[in-house]
């Protein structure tokens, strides 16, 4: 009988523990409220300090409900944000993250496409890139991105200058006078 009263102690303890946590809509109101005061600055510029702590609120909201619809939508946008703040590994961390727990979801290859992008323009893995973009090509042939990732093997560890001569030099031929 000891047993039984333990087992229904640690059931009703795990029930208020349950019950006194936030839920998804508090934590997704949360996100909506730092989402808005982000954007809301009238200077222009966003401020990377409280655009990180948006990321960390998107990321514990999926660790706290992964089969959410949105779990996978907030990945996405943290990897964006870590993407355009210059957080090339951390943007790798959260796009592989959508690949490997979301492999249905609708931008899965775009995932895929700038974890490539990140390593050629942030990280300057060349290897990397160019071994992301190949399996880009290799697994979405017919997407948008595949002529940019092929454009992207072809002119990895060039500069912009070296982009600039060559095609100056293809508009010459293309167009001789």
């Amino acid at each position: 009988m000891t047993g039984f009263r333990n087992s229904l102690l640690i059931l009703a303890l795990v029930a208020a523990f349950v019950s006194c946590g936030p839920s998804n809509e508090e934590d997704a109101a949360e996100i909506k409220t730092a989402e808005d005061t982000l954007f809301s600055s009238s200077e222009g510029f966003i401020d990377k300090a409280k655009a990180l702590e948006l990321v960390d609120l998107y990321v514990d909201y999926t660790n706290s409900y992964p089969d959410d619809s949105m779990a996978v939508e907030y990945l996405f946008k943290g990897a964006e944000f870590c993407l355009n703040l210059g957080e090339g590994q951390r943007a790798i961390t959260l796009y592989n993250r959508v690949i490997q727990d979301y492999p249905d979801f609708r931008k899965v290859p775009e995932c895929l496409f700038l974890k490539g992008y990140v390593y050629e323009n942030y990280l300057g893995d060349l290897d990397n890139a160019k071994a992301i973009y190949l399996e880009f090509i290799e697994k979405y042939p017919d997407n948008e991105f595949a002529d940019d990732a092929e454009i992207s093997i072809q002119n990895l560890g060039k500069s912009p200058e070296e982009l600039i001569k060559q095609f100056e030099e293809q508009q010459a031929v293309s167009n001789p006078e």
